[in-house]
């Protein structure tokens, strides 16, 4: 487990250097896939759901 979040803490930084850097490669993109793999094995991946799930549910009830 803290292998599995140290990967994901290194990752994130990763992720957001390169979004700051605004140019994504191949590179960028297989690093942004391996950070979306290792959080999804965390104990974080069942909040992370639950908060999309409410925020889409937020955006579905929006009526124009």
């Amino acid at each position: 487990m803290a292998v599995s979040i140290s990967v994901v803490l290194l990752l994130g930084v990763l992720v957001f250097v390169f979004v700051r850097k605004s140019g994504m490669n191949a590179v960028h993109a297989i690093v942004c896939s391996l950070f979306g793999f290792f959080l999804a094995s965390t104990s974080m991946a069942p909040s992370i759901s639950r908060f999309v799930t409410s925020v889409a549910d937020l955006i579905g009830q929006i009526r124009f």
